[in-house]
């Protein structure tokens, strides 16, 4: 038997401690930052197979498996933290947290990636090189806890480095892969619309900020479909939408938030230039005033081609 199918062996025999630590995890979420006891568990859970455990952030993990100075050292990341939103499924294993749900299958990503420590443990002596096991929180958060274990020094020395993210749209036991550009710039933004609140019924002496963001969400549609290239992908979603406080006032302030996804930065730019113009002339042609910001988020997941002809081999 190769070495490749005695791993496979094994973990095809790990199967049943992939599903108890992922279930584990989904019955005890935690949001950005607080990952406090999942981090415990990942590193307990490494330091017990003999794996060097290094805490570089308050809810990061790494342990490295191989030797150094054996040949490249290859980085292998997981995200660890949960969403805030509340569970609805009924299954025994379902969020014991309110408000918060492992609902991005981050719990699923860790498990993984333990399952791939245990598996290398088992074979640290005869690794070409050095494996670093990244465990890391917030990334629902931008901009995340990438950044802090980047500066820690986490990715220092390393060649390459692999994730995952689960896909719902995928047939369950299909992995998919794929070079270039896969995940696209998330960036978010704020408008806000000030207008004149004023009785509901004399409409005629205020300036309806409700109506105008509603005139604004429509406007923005047409950035997509008539301002980018249509060989560029972009996408303009508007999320939230909040104004006014009672049924009988019109509402003098609301506010819009929402994300802007691209590929590259020339499209980025361009978006991000006619939200705002639709945002200023929208108001203005109403008698209100808009102001909008954007927070930049993660840059686009750009895949390498040999990282990825190495994984659909594998």
């Amino acid at each position: 038997m190769s070495v490749a199918e005695e791993m496979a062996r094994q973990a095809r025999a790990m199967a049943p401690d992939l599903v108890a630590w992922r279930r584990r995890l989904h019955v005890h979420p935690e949001p950005s930052f607080q990952e406090h006891e999942t981090a415990r568990f990942v590193a307990d859970t490494l330091a017990g197979w003999g794996l060097a455990v290094e805490r570089p952030t308050e809810t990061g993990v790494v342990a490295v498996v191989g030797r150094a100075g054996c040949g490249p050292t290859v980085a292998l990341r997981a995200d660890m933290d949960a969403l805030p939103i509340q569970e609805e499924n009924q299954v025994g294993y379902a969020s014991r947290r309110p408000g918060v749900m492992h609902a991005c299958g981050h719990d699923g990503h860790t498990a993984i990636l333990l399952g791939v420590a245990r598996v290398l443990a088992d074979r640290r002596e005869a690794l070409p090189g050095r494996v670093k096991l990244v465990f890391q929180p917030a990334e629902e958060t931008p901009p995340g806890g990438a950044l802090p274990l980047i500066e820690a020094g986490v990715l220092d020395g390393v060649e390459a480095i692999v994730g995952l993210h689960l896909w719902s749209d995928l047939p369950a036991g299909t992995v998919g892969v794929r070079s270039g550009p896969v995940m696209a710039n998330a960036d978010e933004f704020r408008i806000v619309v000030e207008g004149r609140g004023g009785h509901g019924s004399q409409p005629h002496r205020a300036v309806d900020a409700l109506l105008v963001a509603a005139q604004v969400v429509l406007n923005l549609q047409t950035v997509v479909s008539r301002r980018v290239d249509p060989l560029r992908p972009a996408v303009v979603s508007v999320g939230t939408a909040q104004a006014g406080h009672a049924f009988n006032v019109v509402a003098p302030k609301a506010t819009l938030t929402g994300t802007v996804r691209t590929f590259d930065e020339e499209t980025r730019r361009i978006v991000h230039a006619e939200v705002a113009r639709i945002v200023e002339h929208t108001c203005a042609m109403a008698g209100a005033t808009g102001e909008c910001e954007f927070f930049g988020g993660y840059p686009a997941v750009v895949n390498h081609p040999g990282l990825t002809a190495v994984a659909a081999a594998a």
